[in-house]
């Protein structure tokens, strides 16, 4: 499309793992990309790093002055799974304030805005169960702020849920799928749960063509829409695909980790997005575990490789 070429875009969260492949699309497809951090970063495809506190008013309307975005992905917050409360005042600072920070900016600019929310949010596909997390508590928040900048003053913001993201490069190796890859890859017996646990996975770059989409859609602005496969698979489904997928010899064992508390089924409902925006998932579960073995096992590799 000819829009990408002209476009100034400003992600933040950019050293993420959604906000780095999409950087990386923006750019192919033309686009100026400044991204944003709160750490240092080096360019990697191109992009203009800028480092800022979002959860810090005046650094945020310091940032927006700066690059004077055609269009905003905002995909920056406090990531955890944690049912601790010493998360609390992080993901209401990072992922509340910090998004309050951000749409007020985008009004005063009048920045077209593409909003991260969470799978874990109460929505019609989980019947509207309360937050289990600090950071599922904050999500719903921000996602609340969002509709209210567009209901009150006509902020262009469309919001995006995306339910369990994996693939490449995923930056906390903690999660499921890196972690169990790279035990499988390097011999390790890995720690798990009993893999009871439902989840719906969806491939990373599917979640990027969704950002991609919605950046460009009209029809989705005013909307919230979930992101995902509409497939609930278990975790030990998941690690025994792996399992196969690496020929690992050192079969993986359930039950030698405890079950996370207060976790609910999420499911995507993804009928609105068909509508709104096109889109829908395109990598089969194994395509997607296999792409991202393959990529792990090449960097396994490229460590290995004697300098």
């Amino acid at each position: 499309m000819s829009y990408w070429p002209e476009a100034v875009v400003l992600v933040t969260g950019a050293a993420g793992f959604i906000g780095s492949h999409l950087a990386a699309r923006l750019r192919v497809l033309g686009a100026q990309v400044h991204a944003v951090s709160r750490r240092p970063q080096r360019a990697r495809h191109g992009e203009i790093w800028h480092q800022a506190r979002l959860d810090d008013a005046a650094d945020t309307a310091r940032l927006f002055r700066s690059v004077r975005p055609d269009l905003l992905f905002h995909l920056a917050g406090e990531v955890t799974g944690s049912r601790g409360d010493e998360v609390v005042r992080a993901t209401l600072e990072s992922n509340v304030v910090g998004a309050v920070n951000v749409l007020s900016a985008a009004r005063e600019h009048g920045v077209r805005t593409v909003f991260t929310g969470s799978i874990e949010e109460p929505r019609p596909g989980n019947d509207h169960a309360p937050p289990s997390s600090a950071y599922a508590m904050s999500k719903w928040a921000a996602t609340g702020y969002a509709r209210l900048y567009h209901r009150l003053w006509d902020l262009p913001v469309t919001v995006l849920r995306p339910s369990m993201v994996y693939g490449p490069a995923q930056p906390d190796t903690t999660k499921l799928v890196p972690y169990v890859t790279l035990s499988l890859l390097r011999g390790e017996r890995p720690r798990l749960t009993r893999g009871a646990k439902l989840a719906d996975w969806i491939y990373v770059d599917d979640v990027v063509d969704a950002f991609v989409l919605a950046g460009e859609s009209d029809k989705a602005v005013g909307h919230t829409l979930d992101v995902g496969t509409g497939v609930r698979t278990a975790a030990h489904e998941i690690v025994e695909r792996l399992y196969r997928i690496t020929g690992a010899g050192t079969r993986p064992e359930f039950g030698t980790a405890p079950d996370r508390p207060h976790d609910i089924t999420q499911v995507a409902d993804i009928v609105p997005a068909a509508d709104r925006l096109g889109w829908r998932p395109a990598t089969e579960l194994d395509e997607g575990l296999r792409r991202t073995v393959n990529w792990y096992a090449s960097q396994e590799c490229h460590e290995e490789r004697p300098s």
